[in-house]
């Protein structure tokens, strides 16, 4: 856990930029240990992804893909916790996206802190 509302603020604007930039090696430094991700497919309860190497491996994949567009609604972050509110477009037109978000609670590990 980080008490530095600036450090979890750099953290959840790093790993959002990730995506938009389509930069998947931006991930790396940021998984923690103990992270964990639902996702919504496949329906109706969607897959959980533990660990660092399967939540990375999953948002890489994501991050990498040049056809997707993913656009920021709202990023809040306090003390160690952040939320940002997402749109993702894979084409042009109103009904080609969906809206999400992440809730993230960043730690600090080994003088760094991750997400």
């Amino acid at each position: 856990m980080t008490d530095d509302s600036s450090t979890t603020r750099d953290i959840v604007m790093r790993f959002h930029n990730a995506f938009k930039a389509h930069r998947p090696r931006d991930l790396d430094d940021l998984i923690a240990a103990d992270c964990g991700l639902e996702n919504t497919a496949p329906a109706p309860d969607g897959a959980r992804f533990e660990g660092p190497q399967a939540c990375l491996s999953f948002w890489k994949d994501i991050a990498s893909l040049a056809t997707l567009a993913f656009e920021d609604e709202e990023i809040w972050t306090s003390g160690d916790r952040g939320i940002i509110r997402w749109q993702l477009r894979w084409c042009e037109g109103d009904t080609a996206r969906v809206r999400g978000f992440n809730i993230m609670r960043i730690s600090a590990m080994g003088g760094s802190s991750r997400a």
